[in-house]
């Protein structure tokens, strides 16, 4: 409540939560309740936090009809109140997440998904530090055919990717200016931005940090904060995976290490075990990797994205600082060694991605897993065990993977999957371009 008394120009409030696909779900509510909102939460059937990417509920779901469709609680986040700078009217957002009423958390929710994983993390005396690169396309839809939106400084549109140029984000320079005071509002830690290889794509750092919840919190804010604020300065920002068909593909590269108790690095080469241990972490990684490709490909379009020769994995494999594996050992100092996990799209939940990824390296380390050896040279050209290589195939492989059970409550599991199946249905429906309207804004 401070923030609010502190900004007395608010006069409305959006309390929101993700759901499975990562959509904000909420209400938008006057600023004079926000202190009921505090004290006494707010509701939302727990069928909410499991639609389908068009919002629709999910036919059969034991959530919905078979149980009367009853409310869960949502209470607010330990982020608080924060700006909502793509808004013309001051206004608040209060991040929420679900539980029981009798305060048990609601695992169906994928925040809570996470923190139940960074529990077990606790519980071993271990710390996850971790930060996501995000890749997003400037888009003008206005059109029938998605365009690079013109450079407000020239009016000119570009006509081809510009890895690192400069240029090309100066053309865009009174967004990312915006973009970056926002992130300072909402206590987001963007850090670097480049170009990209594709017409209009950019990539921009959040830093590392030792808490994992506020990484993927703050990779789902950011999300929002640049899909929204795009559209206020005239253009359309996109986090989905595959916008355009001759172009490269939007990632988003999760990088992590892990802190003992006594805060040092347990992947330091410097310590007896650490080049061990950072093995067994991999080989959780890449043991998980063919049933967690859902997570990290979770739609239709995802799967453009997951071709050879295209600078996304394909391949079940690791290697050191070698951009083509699906699991990276970037250079670094011993004390700051980490691995990249490469999968994901941009178009994923992010307290979902972050889950798979952690319990997946929590698996490997419980049980000293050891890897493969790491490979040299082009990922493409290596004989690997491949990932899923379609949507359905992903789905399916989800479904009958035993490390799943260990990383994901049942529930979730259960949900994510009737919601996966009944947008394979319905997508089969839509064209390539009314898919491509659909997940633009929505992923």
């Amino acid at each position: 409540m401070d923030w609010l008394r502190e900004h007395p120009e608010v006069r409305t409030i959006r309390v929101a939560a993700a759901d499975l696909n990562g959509v904000a779900r909420g209400k938008r509510i006057p600023a004079r309740f926000a202190d009921k909102i505090i004290r006494e939460g707010t509701r939302f059937p727990y069928s909410v936090m499991n639609l389908d990417i068009w919002g629709e509920d999910i036919e059969n779901s034991p959530l919905v009809f078979e149980t009367g469709d009853p409310d869960g609680l949502l209470i607010p986040t330990e982020r608080g109140f924060m700006p909502m700078p793509w808004l013309e009217a001051p206004t608040a957002l209060l991040p929420i997440w679900m539980f029981h009423m009798d305060g048990r958390p609601y695992l169906g929710d994928p925040r809570q998904a996470l923190a139940r994983v960074l529990m077990r993390f606790g519980e071993a005396g271990l710390t996850p530090v971790v930060a996501t690169e995000l890749e997003f396309f400037l888009i003008d839809d206005s059109g029938k055919t998605l365009r690079v939106p013109p450079s407000p400084r020239s009016g000119k549109r570009r006509t081809g990717g510009e890895v690192l140029s400069l240029r090309a984000l100066d053309a865009f320079d009174r967004f990312f200016t915006a973009l970056y005071d926002a992130c300072e509002e909402m206590d987001i830690p963007a850090d670097t931005a480049i170009s990209e290889a594709g017409p209009g794509q950019f990539e921009i750092n959040l830093l590392h940090q030792s808490d994992a919840l506020k990484a993927a919190d703050d990779t789902w804010l950011f999300k929002m904060l640049v899909k929204g604020l795009a559209r206020r300065h005239g253009f359309a920002a996109s986090f989905m995976a595959k916008p355009y068909e001759a172009w490269s593909g939007n990632g988003m590269h999760t990088h992590f290490s892990i802190l003992d108790r006594a805060g040092q690095n347990i992947f330091d080469e410097r310590r007896p075990d650490g080049r061990e241990r950072l093995g067994h972490a991999v080989a959780g990684c890449l043991a998980a990797l063919r049933g967690s490709t859902l997570v990290f490909a979770p739609h239709q379009n995802s799967f453009d994205r997951l071709v050879p020769d295209a600078h996304a994995p394909t391949g079940i494999g690791w290697a050191h600082e070698n951009r083509t594996a699906a699991i990276r050992i970037p250079a670094s100092g011993p004390a700051a060694r980490r691995i990249e996990h490469r999968v994901a799209g941009g178009d994923v939940n992010p307290y979902l991605m972050i889950a798979a990824i952690l319990g997946a390296a929590l698996q490997g380390l419980e049980a000293a897993e050891d890897p493969p050896a790491p490979f040299t040279g082009n990922a493409y050209s290596q004989n690997l065990e491949q990932l899923p290589g379609t949507w359905a195939e992903a789905i399916e492989t989800f479904a009958n993977c035993p490390r799943m059970p260990g990383i994901f409550p049942a529930e979730l599991i259960e949900n994510f999957l009737m919601t996966k199946r009944q947008e394979l249905h319905y997508m089969a429906e839509l064209s390539e371009a009314e898919q491509t309207e659909l997940y633009l804004d929505t992923v």
